[in-house]
């Protein structure tokens, strides 16, 4: 469905976006992963066709962004950092004028009244858009997107700004248009990604620096080993314990006691497996191991990883024997 070969965007000698390639697919939902100033917004620009690129190309479904801008364009539904809101106007005026203005040929009351219901501002239809809250601004700028039904759904930031309630709400509605459209959600936010994402991009300093579907994306590096363990044995002793043993660098407890267990998450260094030497200390002091699961690295882990941030790391290591 979408297709970006070698895209290259440069301000005189600033390369914000440096040789980029890769595609997504029919009804898949990617998640555009990056910090601050990494070039996601610059990219999702010229994806959408609002800024022109110095070099490389840009397809939505076979349509060249720039050669083809309108067949392409009928295709995009997008949702940039600010929603294109005109304050002034009610949603249900703003959203005709995006009808009229996307010369939509659906059926007008019935599409918007869909619309409107999917997005849950069918309460707010009749309201002027400058008194509404964040959360519905936000509902509103996704409804604009919607309007004639695109092919492909964009969105830039569509939780920044929002409370804990509100990004609930909208992570919900990009599951539910992820069910009947293409969708690519840029963010730098971790969990976003990670709850309504089948695979992630990762891009920084304008280079794409990892490209997995999300359940995989702890491959895309090489890094420490991580497992769960279910442990019956006092806390703080079974801690000092683990703490104790060769290569382990981080462990702490994570869940509740369950009758007389306790889960622990035991992080080691690269290559190394602790299975055989963490039985046998753990037997050695009666406390026996009920269950014992990998975790891999978690998304946060890999993406300070790939950024070239071992910062994280370090602090765990020097927190050994805390606590």
């Amino acid at each position: 469905m979408i297709k970006i070969e070698h895209l290259v965007k440069r301000y005189g000698d600033k390369t914000v976006v440096n040789d980029i390639s890769f595609e997504v697919g029919d009804g898949e939902i990617v998640g555009f992963l990056g910090p601050n100033g990494a070039g996601k917004s610059t990219t999702m620009n010229m994806l959408t066709g609002y800024l022109s690129s110095t070099s490389g190309t840009v397809e939505i479904d076979g349509f060249d962004i720039l050669e083809n801008t309108l067949e392409a364009k009928k295709l995009i539904g997008y949702l940039p950092e600010q929603p294109p809101l005109y304050p002034e106007m009610t949603v249900e005026e703003y959203l005709n004028f995006v009808y009229d203005l996307k010369r939509c040929k659906l059926n007008r009351e019935k599409h918007l009244a869909e619309i409107a219901e999917v997005c849950k501002i069918d309460d707010v239809y009749k309201r002027v858009i400058g008194n509404l809250s964040k959360g519905y601004k936000q509902r509103v700028g996704i409804a604009q997107a919607l309007v004639s039904n695109p092919r492909v759904i964009i969105l830039d930031e569509p939780t920044v700004g929002l409370d804990p309630k509100q990004i609930v709400e909208i992570r919900n509605l990009i599951r539910t248009l992820g069910l009947d459209h293409t969708v690519i959600l840029s963010t730098h936010i971790l969990s976003e990604v990670q709850s309504v994402c089948d695979r992630i991009v990762i891009i920084n300093k304008g280079k794409i620096v990892a490209d997995k579907r999300t359940e995989e994306i702890a491959t895309a590096v090489e890094g420490n080993r991580r497992m769960s363990v279910r442990i019956c044995g006092p806390q703080k002793d079974v801690l000092t314990a683990i703490r104790s043993l060769d290569g382990v660098y981080a462990a702490e407890a994570v869940g509740q006691q369950d009758m007389d267990s306790i889960t622990y998450v035991i992080e080691t260094s690269e290559g190394l497996d602790i299975r055989k030497p963490l039985f046998h200390l753990m037997a050695s002091n009666g406390w026996p191991i009920i269950g014992i699961e990998a975790m891999g690295a978690n998304l946060e882990d890999v993406f300070l990883t790939l950024l070239g941030d071992t910062g994280s790391k370090k602090k765990k290591k020097s927190g050994k024997k805390e606590g």
